[in-house]
């Protein structure tokens, strides 16, 4: 299958880059290299590094890009970010982007098991290999298995869940998509099932952040992006749920904060300047949310580097 995604705020994104014709850019999570081609067509001497963990991203990033000498294709996780830019011989970098949501292609494509609409073996590993999903749900205890559903899905109904889980493995293995999806309805009430979507979306989020380590790999690489940064770039990230943009908000109101002085002091005596300036969060357009239903949640969130 061809490897297809539909770009969320594409035009938002590059613009909030300001792409520099002679600048460096980093894109984390390429995918499918919408966001990188639009990139690409403000360059002229610039540079493009396309990082993404996925083989099936890898193979189609090649292929869209086979030629182009201004372009790096890097199969690994954005969380080696440093590692990726010294061996290039970088010390920093004009902009960075991060698209945060899961692909079309691996949304669509069910034998990756990342959706709960088709039967698929129980996968979700967005790099194809290491812990599946299967294997948490098979082995982890209920109350670890509890914990996940509760953190990384935001699910009140968590517990329960949880114990059914555990109840339905302890007959058999639970090994495919639709299985699970059936078995986590039998742990949320009915009247609950009937109302915020699909009732398998809290906890197949959850399971597929714990698969792939998202929110921890978020929270300690945010840094080492604008840390990448030259004085004036930009970082820029999509996110598409409460957590993790959560957390994008957080690390960018610390970068932008300056004075840390208790507000009883006459005069600043800590020295602390701002090293970010925070640019307005963006939302899909009504006609983006119509045309693309998986944008909906999307918010942009970008910060200029003030010093370093």
């Amino acid at each position: 299958m061809e490897f297809h995604h539909v770009s969320v705020l594409l035009n938002e994104t590059v613009a909030s880059l300001q792409v520099r014709p002679d600048g460096v850019y980093v894109d984390c999570t390429a995918g499918a290299g919408g966001h990188s081609a639009a990139v690409l067509e403000r360059l002229e001497r610039g540079k493009l590094i396309c990082i993404d963990q996925d083989p099936d991203a890898i193979a189609a990033l090649n292929a869209r890009f086979r030629g182009d000498a201004r372009v790096t294709v890097v199969q690994s996780n954005f969380s080696r970010l440093q590692e990726i830019l010294g061996a290039l011989g970088l010390e920093s970098v004009s902009g960075i982007f991060a698209d945060l949501g899961v692909s079309s292609h691996q949304l669509d494509t069910a034998g990756r098991g990342f959706s709960f609409h088709a039967d698929a073996p129980l996968d979700m590993r967005m790099s194809q290999s290491g812990q599946s999903a299967a294997d948490l749900v098979n082995t982890l205890p209920q109350e670890a298995l509890a914990q996940i559903i509760f953190r990384y899905g935001e699910e009140r109904f968590a517990r329960s869940i949880a114990k059914r889980i555990v109840e339905e493995r302890s007959v058999k293995p639970i090994e495919t998509t639709l299985e699970l999806a059936e078995i986590i309805k039998t742990g949320i009430p009915a009247k609950a099932r009937r109302t915020g979507g699909h009732p398998a979306r809290r906890t197949f989020q959850a399971l597929r952040i714990a698969v792939n380590g998202e929110l921890d790999v978020l929270e300690t690489t945010l840094n080492e992006m604008f840390d990448a940064l030259e004085v004036g770039g930009r970082l820029s990230v999509i996110t598409f749920h409460s957590l993790e943009d959560r957390i994008v908000k957080q690390k960018m109101q610390q970068w932008s904060k300056g004075c840390t002085c208790p507000p009883e002091f006459p005069v600043c005596v800590c020295g602390n300047t701002p090293r970010a300036r925070v640019l307005k969060a963006v939302a899909p357009s009504e006609k983006e949310a119509e045309e693309n239903p998986r944008a909906r949640s999307a918010r942009l969130r970008s910060a200029e580097k003030l010093r370093m």
